[in-house]
């Protein structure tokens, strides 16, 4: 049996030869009716962001727990904007997000003063998926980063 391979327009069509006998079969996949089956598409290796990137946002919300009385209040501020809830004045001074090829998480740069001054204050960066790391420690209020967009 001999095997003959003839390429004609849109098809690829093999001939069968045995004893004088002919038999026509098409392939089911054909080089020029299929464009894509025997080109390789070039395609870039997806971006991969560094560990430590943030990508800054321009708006926090921030949750804060009354301790005395069990109220939680949502305060939406934006950054270098400061609020003040009963006896703290808090500014939020930068927040950002993780981009979105990393694990999702947020942190914001606050800076949180009591009118009172026997009261303790807080400057520094509180994150979202990890609130105990770096806490606002106050008698009366907890804050935690609800997020920022």
């Amino acid at each position: 049996m001999r095997l003959t391979t003839l390429f004609e327009r849109d098809k690829a069509v093999v001939f069968f030869e045995k004893k004088n006998q002919k038999t026509l079969v098409f392939w089911a996949v054909l080089l020029l009716a299929w464009p894509g089956a025997m080109r390789a598409e070039t395609v870039a290796p997806p971006s991969i962001s560094p560990p430590d990137s943030w990508v800054q946002r321009n708006t926090g919300a921030l949750r804060v727990l009354n301790k005395l009385d069990s109220t939680v209040q949502t305060l939406t501020l934006k950054v270098g904007e400061t609020t003040t809830l009963q006896t703290l004045s808090i500014t939020l001074l930068a927040c950002a997000i993780r981009p979105d090829d990393l694990p999702a998480d947020a942190t914001a740069h606050l800076k949180v003063v009591d009118a009172r001054p026997e009261q303790p204050g807080f400057e520094g960066w509180i994150l979202k998926r990890e609130p105990g790391i770096n806490m606002f420690e106050h008698p009366v209020y907890d804050i935690q980063l609800a997020g920022c967009s």
